[in-house]
């Protein structure tokens, strides 16, 4: 290559830079935008809102606790020859069955020796009575017209005599108390916790023999949601008012310790405190009869067993409620208003786990979306594919979802002047996605 080629070509392919660079600057590369879409982007399930009365269900827990328990002890000594076939863990029994008796010998004996000594202290009341009676006539034998001294006529033996038999007379009865009380008897009906005895043990006064408790009712205590008690009707009473006047309300009790079993009872009382660890009021539930025929064909309630609970709350007039599945974050749901979704910020009043009372929010006839909803942003448009469980042919705005009602709103969008959009976006995320959805549409 020559001298001279090589200095001018540096010039040339420089003068050729800059000439493609002004090509570029001249002619920037433009985008196409086309209209976003006005056809429906989700289909939603919605429910229509109205207001009703509401019965409130109050749910609680608890263990079940006996009416009455307590722990089986002799009032005398000896030892056990007998037991009743009644007499053992998980046993039943009625008031006043003999559970377990003691040898009566001995107590036989002191029986006889207070009835002797009964029988002496009344011989001797006899012989000193007679005295009185002799020594009253002598008295008079004598000429003496005024009365005799007490102490001419015994009367302080007469009187040692008289305590002397009522002595013998106390003595004999707690020998035959002392023998009754031998035979362990129930106080009530009900049945054995635990036994801690047999036959042939030889048990003192205080030894325990058993711990029982009582069946005719079982009590379940039952804690309170503070947010709760406005909607319960609590058994309170004040001092004066009779107990029996007071409202008390069913209680449904459940357990699955081995399949689903119900009883049914009511609230018969209100603690006087609120519970110091929890801060929580607590009522008391009663369950007749826990005993008796099991109509559920499962297992009988046991003492101890962790349970559930409904109670019957008040009856809330015309509110709106809502599925719990319809609330974000337990503050805000999703609308249909025209054919456009819409977030609404919500206070709730009530809740328990499956609907919730809306204090404010919402109104009556508002469609309400059940669609489980992603990441969505509220101005989309979207079609309803079902109304309160029935399924429907339209758009959210009533118009039918056919190419019709999309040709309609984009007529409507043009009238307004604002050709390629029929809605302005809510903020710049919504816009740019709404971009890129057209973009696509027009490359493909």
């Amino acid at each position: 290559m020559s001298p001279k080629i090589k200095k001018i070509l540096p010039v040339i392919v420089l003068s050729s830079l800059v000439f493609a660079a002004y090509i570029v600057s001249s002619n920037p590369p433009s985008t196409k935008r086309g209209r976003p879409s006005t056809a429906p982007q989700l289909n939603v399930q919605v429910q229509k809102l109205t207001r009703a009365d509401l019965a409130v269900t109050i749910s609680s827990y608890g263990t079940i606790k006996p009416r009455t328990q307590s722990i089986l002890l002799p009032q005398v000594s000896g030892q056990i020859i007998k037991i009743s076939p009644k007499f053992r863990e998980g046993g039943f029994f009625e008031q006043g069955d003999v559970l377990v008796q003691l040898d009566q010998r001995d107590l036989l004996a002191e029986v006889k020796i207070s009835q002797a000594s009964l029988f002496s202290a009344k011989q001797s009341l006899s012989e000193e009575q007679a005295r009185v009676e002799q020594a009253k006539q002598d008295w008079q034998r004598l000429g003496n017209s005024e009365d005799a001294p007490d102490l001419v006529l015994r009367k302080p033996q007469l009187l040692a005599a008289q305590a002397t038999v009522y002595s013998a007379e106390a003595g004999l009865a707690k020998a035959e108390l002392a023998l009754e009380r031998s035979n362990i008897v129930a106080p009530y009906t009900g049945r054995v916790l635990s036994k801690s005895v047999d036959v042939g043990q030889v048990v003192s006064v205080g030894t325990e023999l058993a711990e029982i408790y009582a069946v005719d009712y079982v009590e379940i205590r039952l804690p309170l949601k503070n947010k709760d008690l406005p909607y319960m009707v609590l058994p309170e009473n004040s001092r004066f008012q009779d107990e029996s006047v007071n409202q008390q309300p069913a209680v449904t009790i459940h357990s699955d310790l081995s399949v689903r079993q119900s009883w049914y009872g009511k609230v018969v009382r209100t603690e006087g405190a609120f519970d110091q660890d929890s801060q929580q009021l607590f009522v008391v539930a009663q369950i007749d009869d826990p005993y008796g025929k099991n109509e559920n064909g499962g297992l009988p309630l046991k003492i101890g067993q962790y349970v559930s609970a409904e109670i019957k709350g008040k009856v809330i007039e015309k509110v709106l409620t809502i599925p719990n599945k319809a609330i974000y974050q337990g503050s805000y749901v999703y609308v249909v208003e025209g054919n456009i979704l819409k977030r609404k910020n919500i206070t709730i009043a009530w809740q328990n786990d499956d609907v919730a009372v809306i204090q404010d929010g919402l109104e009556a006839q508002q469609l309400l979306v059940l669609t489980p909803l992603g990441q969505v942003t509220s101005g989309t448009i979207v079609s309803i594919s079902s109304m309160d469980g029935k399924a429907v042919n339209m758009q959210a705005s009533g118009q039918k979802g056919s190419k019709k009602g999309i040709k309609k709103g984009e007529n409507k969008a043009r009238k307004n002047g604002k050709q390629g959009e029929s809605r302005k976006p809510l903020n710049a995320d919504q816009e740019k996605s709404s971009q890129t959805t057209s973009s696509k549409g027009v490359e493909s």
